[in-house]
């Protein structure tokens, strides 16, 4: 269609020259061939409708709802910055292995590549689902997970760091839990006060306060009811919490 549109306003725009609606016809081929090849790309990549369906259904036992929602926030955070890399996917594999055992397998591994080769994901209703299933302090859990694959190649890209942050606030996560876990792996001066929630000029009786606050929060028992394959990261996270909180009674000299 746009070949023959091309061909008409070239010949009118040029001064009804021959050429110029020859110039037209070659570039509305090219427009032509780009919708074509974009068509079958979407096509082959299926709708947001049609993943959020193969999201339902891989998600649907009791044993396999867990791992299909890590596999589904995962693909959007490797495919974020628009490079997969074998780093990331080391990382998911390694996590997969250690929170699953025997139960992790190449239906795993399928399930992420069908969601990486598929068009785009449907965040919104997938949070929607994730947040029906889960408590809060899984959906915090779920990020410190996310942050742990967009670190996987040493730094996190600032594109993955918003669809990390575009999850979070579509899961309901508060800024003040996203700013604690993101300085768990995106640091900067003063990452371990931002961890603990507070400013670098709190008080030593805040800064104590914030800490037994966020120990409270974050305590592994909050997920122990949800299964061991929430125990290692809520653990991990624990650990950023406690480390921050010594580098700073380090840094302000109190015990």
């Amino acid at each position: 269609m746009f070949k023959f549109i091309g061909a008409v306003a070239g010949y009118l725009l040029s001064g009804r020259n021959f050429f110029g609606g020859v110039l037209g016809f070659i570039v509305g081929s090219i427009i032509d061939s780009y919708s074509d090849v974009r068509k079958h790309v979407f096509s082959k990549g299926g709708t947001t409708e049609d993943i959020f369906d193969y999201y339902r259904k891989q998600s649907m036992g009791s044993n396999t709802d867990f791992a299909t929602m890590l596999i589904a926030l995962s693909a959007a955070v490797m495919k974020a910055d628009g490079k997969l890399l074998k780093a990331e996917l080391d990382y998911i594999k390694g996590f997969f292995s250690q929170q699953f055992g025997p139960q992790f397998n190449s239906t795993h591994l399928q399930t992420l590549k069908h969601f990486l080769d598929g068009g785009e994901i449907p965040l919104e209703q997938i949070c929607k689902d994730i947040s029906m299933r889960t408590k809060i302090e899984v959906r915090v859990q779920l990020l410190h997970y996310l942050f742990g694959i967009a670190r996987a190649d040493g730094q996190v890209a600032m594109q993955e760091l918003n669809v990390i942050k575009h999850i979070a606030n579509l899961l309901g996560i508060s800024n003040y839990d996203f700013d604690s876990v993101k300085n768990m792996f995106y640091r900067d001066t003063y990452s371990d006060y931002k961890v603990l929630g507070i400013e670098s000029t709190a008080t030593e009786e805040e800064i104590k306060k914030a800490y037994r606050q966020m120990a409270i929060k974050h305590h592994p028992d909050k997920v122990a009811a949800m299964g061991e394959e929430y125990q290692k990261g809520a653990k991990e996270k624990f650990q950023k919490i406690q480390e921050a909180y010594d580098n700073i009674k380090k840094e302000r000299g109190f015990n």
